[in-house]
């Protein structure tokens, strides 16, 4: 700024006044004034929001597909899904996976994280799952709820699918029915483990498995009608599927939002129409 100042005192040969710089130097300051902040005050555009991150069991895997776009139009807020068997996402959780929402496909894996301090509470039980026995929809076997056409085909039975017990409740579920029907002996050497119950179904609609159990709740999606066939499996033949959820200790706004909002009559509508009860 002097040297400006300076070069326009000798621009007037000399003949400049202390009092003319000093109306000189005004309006130039206030033209520098107007100039400068306006490039300090440019600011990077805020980053969104993270969205939220729900560890779901499988078995949500499809009428998540409804509710998570549900939610998100009529509230604040994203969310991200990390779907899998509720032992792995037990364990994944307790080696610090950031989810902020559990939705289990049981109570007890919700639980085992209230119990170790994870989570803000105990939760609540948000549905009660059922499971059926399916077949691929060209298959020849016979379906009943007391598994008479499958025992009259265990001859031609080359795999029978489902989740793996010790991950996954349905799968544990899967193994109760097979019991009480005397059949588990005699699927020894047939069984095919998923890993979770999605993968399961899976295994069936595509023909890698010869029949096998699954959730309700998967194949009465739209995509699953032309590729399988079921039946409802009684539920006295094995223990309640009580789905439980808990927030973890770390849920922000959107994740409450939502745990809310699955309690709601607009998401009880879409769980009731995917079996849940």
């Amino acid at each position: 700024m002097s040297h400006f100042l300076l070069n326009l005192s000798r621009l007037c040969g000399g003949c400049t006044s202390r009092r003319w710089l000093a109306g000189a130097a005004l309006p130039l300051a206030l033209m520098l004034s107007l100039a400068w902040p306006a490039q300090a005050q440019t600011a990077a555009p805020a980053a969104a929001p993270r969205p939220a991150l729900v560890a779901a069991a499988a078995n949500l895997q499809q009428v998540l597909a409804e509710l998570v776009p549900l939610f998100e139009r009529t509230q604040q807020g994203r969310l991200s899904l990390n779907i899998g068997s509720s032992a792995n996402l037990v364990r994944q959780i307790q080696q610090g996976l950031p989810a902020e929402l559990f939705l289990s496909a049981d109570e007890d894996f919700a639980l085992r994280l209230a119990d170790a301090g994870l989570s803000l509470d105990r939760g609540v039980v948000y549905a009660t799952g059922r499971i059926v026995l399916l077949v691929p929809a060209a298959s020849a076997l016979e379906l009943d709820p007391q598994f008479k056409g499958l025992k009259a085909g265990l001859p031609q039975l080359r795999k029978f699918a489902i989740a793996n017990p010790e991950l996954a409740p349905y799968g544990k579920a899967a193994v109760q029915a097979l019991q009480k029907l005397a059949l588990w002996p005699a699927l020894q050497g047939k069984i095919v483990l998923g890993d979770n119950i999605a993968q399961t179904t899976q295994y069936v609609s595509t023909g890698a498995a010869d029949a096998g159990i699954t959730a309700l709740s998967l194949v009465l999606a739209p995509e699953a009608a032309a590729r399988v066939r079921y039946v409802l499996i009684p539920d006295d033949l094995h223990a309640p599927l009580r789905q439980r959820m808990v927030l973890l200790k770390n849920a922000g706004p959107t994740a409450r939002a939502f745990y809310d909002f699955l309690q709601s009559p607009a998401a009880k509508a879409v769980l009731s129409r995917y079996g849940y009860l």
